[in-house]
């Protein structure tokens, strides 16, 4: 596999091929776990490290897998690694861990993992269908903190939890922006991504 092609594989799914932007993959989360900066960054490393971890298994194990089970193979690989890391982040993570509830959990039924399994790691060897677990991983994790961030920050003031918006802005009217904590307005923020994106790259849509 050529250095173009790695780098294709690589960073297709940051902007070109966005699982969320582009493919329209794993929204449910982006609505859920973006109220803040914190607990999206760890839903977007989980996800990075669950789709690139079964990717490489799947691949290995991908000519020993019956076509008829494979689905259920898949589930079984996905979810033995949510569970691993639900498990990390309780024992060093626990605050993050309970903000972000079931949400981790639901990491197997996210459209992304199983996607890329059947899309890409099932025809593809270990170390390619690593790297593509680690850029749709990527690309899924940019939204998410591009909408964590705008919701936090305009929303409560905050990023990472300590207020950033100077107090002399509320002195003189400024209000938190309490409908950013609002799961619509979590679909509104990806909706404006998705516009700035196809009119920067308007090959995006003459594709469809």
């Amino acid at each position: 596999m050529g250095k173009k092609k790695s780098k294709e594989i690589l960073f297709d799914p940051l902007f070109e091929n966005n699982p969320i932007t582009v493919q329209v993959l794993g929204i449910c989360s982006a609505l859920a776990v973006t109220v803040k900066l914190m607990p999206a960054i760890v839903m977007a490393l989980s996800v990075m490290a669950v789709v690139a971890f079964s990717n490489v298994i799947i691949s290995l194990l991908r000519k020993y897998i019956p076509m008829r089970v494979r689905i259920i193979v898949q589930l079984v690989v996905i979810a033995a690694l949510v569970i691993l890391v639900d498990m990390l982040l309780k024992a060093f993570a626990y605050d993050i861990s309970k903000q972000l509830s079931v949400f981790v959990g639901l990491i197997i039924t996210n459209c992304i993992v199983m996607g890329r399994l059947e899309a890409f790691a099932m025809d593809n060897k270990p170390w390619a269908s690593f790297l593509d677990g680690i850029g749709n991983g990527a690309g899924y994790g940019l939204i998410l903190i591009i909408v964590a961030f705008i919701r936090e920050l305009f929303g409560s003031g905050t990023l990472f939890g300590h207020k950033v918006v100077p107090q002399w802005f509320y002195d003189h009217g400024y209000m938190d922006n309490a409908m950013m904590l609002m799961p619509a307005m979590a679909l509104i923020t990806v909706g404006i991504i998705i516009w700035v994106q196809r009119s920067y790259m308007p090959q995006l849509t003459e594709k469809e």
